[in-house]
């Protein structure tokens, strides 16, 4: 068993880590920058130790630092999270050589899936269906050259890619090159690689993900879907499990072909294999994530495993404590980012001058900040994840939109108030969900309907009547508004 662990990482997942070691009786050591002293995550840490420089480079990113922080204070195991190292081999293989744990697969394993054209070759020889496309190894030249054969409209996308960065969307010939250069330059920006290959685009698609968990005595299942279809520049904002789109036959199909991908590359751990389904049914592998992912609580909710629990106990050595299960009720997941979804979801910053989170039966907030804290460009403008649970589908969404209405966020401007107005929109009550739903309901944009600034007024009100600022201005998710004391709206709305 793990004795003392490492979290690579900041923010929420920080968070989230550090109670599962806390549970597991493994202590937790923080690292973190200067500008995160104080936050949260290292408070919850039984040892926070700061790193010395400025930037990610010097700080998050850097990989020597990190290690010898995790040596210096005698621990047995690193936990990368997401983002940052989680997926990065040579990491991991650092680790290992310095005779540490690494919570998470083989740096081979790694390697595999994050190239997504080594990945694509893989999954081919293991018999998982990909999206029709074209490995490229000669550059650009060689990509306007397959294009035309791959067909339009077709997607071109960053070998070493993630999270929508070096993505490119190209419906004409005559697009192709510009498209093709200012991929491969984001591609080079982002991971230090420009490469790119080319796939057909898939319209009208579904997103859908299945979580796998393998321990290291041959055992790999998984523990259902996840539909991720609703996003923003290629980033996904509200989860939901199971899929309106799977029946039985589906989900078992896809959930052996997601194993099978695992064992392709002798997996251990917790991992993702993502999926494009088609309107026919038809589903192709899209990627596999080898890291714990943003959107595990909504499997945690329907099938009662702590994903993060069962990452210490396979990278201890331990067989996983659970076997196939089949999912209970449904969960829905959304992501609040400080961020204007009317102005095309741009990041924002701010003090968050009021940060109060709903309660009730279901409810579940993973976060990693706290009223007063400061909301800067330095990170990923993601706040918190708000999680409910209920028996049904249409329950769930009700759950949802009530938990919403009470979340109050004042200082910052935020997405509430979009995901608010998600939970009651027809294509998703009817579970018409598909990756282009944002692009296609707002093609100008998205602006709020009178309805969910109704449905956010009396939270505005409520949050300045408790912060004693009646009648001053107060910056909210709204933007700014003049807010008077009217004490009996309060008692009418919460008796």
């Amino acid at each position: 068993m793990l004795k003392r662990t490492l979290v690579a990482n900041r923010g929420e997942i920080a968070c989230r880590i550090l109670r599962a070691c806390r549970e597991a009786g493994i202590e937790g050591v923080a690292v973190y920058a200067e500008n995160d002293s104080g936050t949260l995550f290292t408070e919850l840490a039984d040892i926070s130790v700061q790193l010395q420089g400025e930037g990610l480079a010097e700080t998050y990113l850097n990989q020597e630092q990190i290690l010898q922080i995790a040596l210096d204070n005698g621990c047995d195991s690193v936990h990368p999270g997401f983002g940052f190292l989680s997926e990065r081999a040579d990491f991991a293989q650092a680790v290992m050589d310095s005779g540490l744990i690494w919570v998470g697969p083989s740096p081979e394993a790694i390697t595999k899936m994050g190239d997504k054209m080594t990945a694509r070759i893989t999954m081919k020889e293991a018999g998982v269906p990909v999206i029709p496309g074209e490995e490229v190894t000669g550059g650009l030249e060689e990509v306007l050259q397959i294009a035309p054969s791959v067909g339009y409209p077709l997607l071109l996308k960053a070998t070493a890619g993630g999270g929508g960065k070096g993505m490119r969307a190209v419906y004409k010939q005559e697009d192709l090159e510009s498209e093709a250069k200012a991929a491969m330059r984001e591609a080079l920006n982002a991971f230090g690689d420009d490469r790119i290959y080319v796939e057909r685009l898939l319209t009208g698609s579904r997103h859908i993900e299945i979580q796998i968990l393998a321990d290291k005595y041959g055992r790999t299942i998984h523990l259902g879907e996840r539909e991720c279809s609703i996003q923003r520049r290629h980033q996904k904002v509200f989860e939901e499990s199971p899929s309106v789109a799977l029946n039985a036959e589906l989900r078992e199909a896809m959930g052996e072909a997601a194993c099978n991908a695992a064992r392709a590359v002798s997996y251990e751990g917790a991992g993702t294999v993502e999926f494009l389904v088609t309107a026919e049914g038809e589903f192709f592998f899209l990627e596999m994530n080898t890291r714990i992912q943003v959107e595990h609580p909504v499997t945690e909710m329907v099938t009662g495993v702590d994903l993060v629990r069962e990452q210490l106990r396979i990278a201890g050595g331990e067989a996983m404590s659970c076997g196939q299960l089949n999912m209970r009720g449904h969960a829905i997941e959304v992501r609040l980012y400080a961020e204007d979804p009317g102005n095309n979801f741009l990041p924002a910053i701010g003090e968050l001058k009021k940060f109060i989170a709903p309660t009730g039966p279901g409810v579940r907030l993973d976060t990693g900040v706290r009223e007063g804290d400061a909301v800067t460009p330095d990170y990923d403008p993601m706040l918190a994840k708000l999680i409910v649970w209920a028996p049904s589908r249409e329950e769930a969404l009700q759950r949802m939109g009530r938990a919403l209405d009470e979340f109050v966020v004042l200082g910052c401007t935020t997405n509430v108030r979009f995901l608010r107005e998600l939970c009651t929109n027809p294509d998703v009550v009817d579970g018409w969900t598909t990756t282009d739903m944002i692009d296609r309901l707002w093609p100008e944009g998205w602006s709020p309907s009178q309805s969910s600034v109704i449905s956010n007024a009396g939270l505005l009100i409520a949050a300045a009547c408790e912060s004693t600022n009646h009648g001053k201005k107060v910056a909210s998710s709204v933007g700014e508004a003049t807010i008077p004391s009217p004490f009996s709206t309060i008692n009418r709305r919460y008796p």
